[in-house]
């Protein structure tokens, strides 16, 4: 297997999560700082490597299968720690409703993909919209604090709700994409 770039900056992906656990909980005052730059670093690499394997031809099944792992990674590691550092109700459920979706939507992908169905539920425009908002809520619970008179945490609880609702959303997308294959008896 040859390393190609994409899969390099994947690799990096998943290599920069126990140095987001780690950073975040540091006992010095640059943490949230450090932390959102990490996982900002983070979500470009995840832009970066698909931009590079579209313009250079640069695929791999390895890079393929491996950069949406990357991602759930990244994003479920972010969630668990915003929301043991802000145990409310509201946190807990967006991020419920995140996890789940992605658990939900890889094993529909898997199940649609072993019936040959998988250009079904590719990624949507909605899926996109989604993926941008919440990271940007992510940065923001991670930084946490005032920035230039802005409360980028309050920003970030709210676009992290805006995330959690495109992401069932466009969960029920990829469902109903699915669903007359899914109720096929003879997929079995």
């Amino acid at each position: 297997m040859k390393l190609t770039v994409p899969t390099i900056l994947t690799l990096l992906r998943i290599l920069l999560i126990p140095v987001l656990v780690l950073v975040f909980y540091l006992p010095f005052k640059w943490t949230n700082f450090a932390a959102a730059f990490i996982f900002a670093l983070a979500s470009i690499t995840d832009w970066l490597d698909g931009w590079i394997a579209r313009r250079y031809n640069q695929h791999s099944a390895f890079g393929a299968f491996l950069d949406p792992v990357a991602d759930k990674l990244m994003v479920a590691t972010a969630l668990m720690l915003i929301v043991q550092k802000h145990p409310t109700v509201w946190m807990a459920l967006w991020a419920a409703v995140i996890i789940g979706r992605e658990i939900a939507v890889s094993a529909l992908r898997e199940w649609m993909a072993e019936l040959g169905q998988r250009a079904k539920v590719k990624v949507a425009t909605v899926g996109k919209v989604k993926t941008i908002v919440q990271m940007v809520a992510l940065v923001c619970l991670l930084y946490q604090v005032p920035f230039i008179g802005l409360p980028i945490f309050t920003i970030g609880e709210w676009l992290l709700a805006a995330a959690a609702l495109l992401t069932l959303w466009s969960g029920v997308a990829y469902l109903r994409a699915a669903w007359p294959t899914l109720k096929d008896e003879r997929n079995l």
